[in-house]
């Protein structure tokens, strides 16, 4: 079985259900659909949002805990991030074009000399 193209994280994916569930039952009320309000409000509160969030891992819809490679952690305050963003590199997680771009802007925003970062990125084996 092919995985879906779109995915969403679990907790995104509740609250977008939510504000559907809740704009439906709103919109319904304004068009005096009063039959439709409550089949609305009960289906999508009290069905379609519970499941998705218990049984949301197990939708295709729903990207598991380790597909997620667009969460960086960071590891203490302290620690360097150009030199995390060297180990994300190493590992594998960043392709080199992501790698150049993500080290320009980190160079951007620093107030150091960009000649001496990069040297200092670069240099170090």
């Amino acid at each position: 079985m092919s995985r879906s193209s779109v995915q969403f994280e679990k907790k995104r994916l509740v609250g977008i259900l939510s504000v559907l569930t809740f704009g439906l039952t709103a919109l319904a009320a304004v068009l005096s659909l009063e039959f439709l309000v409550p089949v609305i409000f009960v289906f999508g509160f009290f069905l379609v949002v519970p499941l998705v969030a218990l049984l949301g891992d197990s939708l295709p819809i729903v990207e598991s805990e380790g597909d997620d490679s667009r969460v960086e952690t960071v590891k203490s305050s302290g620690d360097d991030p150009v030199e995390q963003l060297r180990e994300r590199y190493a590992r594998g997680d960043l392709t080199d074009e992501e790698f150049e771009r993500r080290l320009e802007r980190l160079l951007e925003t620093e107030d150091t000399d960009v000649g001496d970062s990069r040297e200092r990125v670069f240099d170090r084996e």
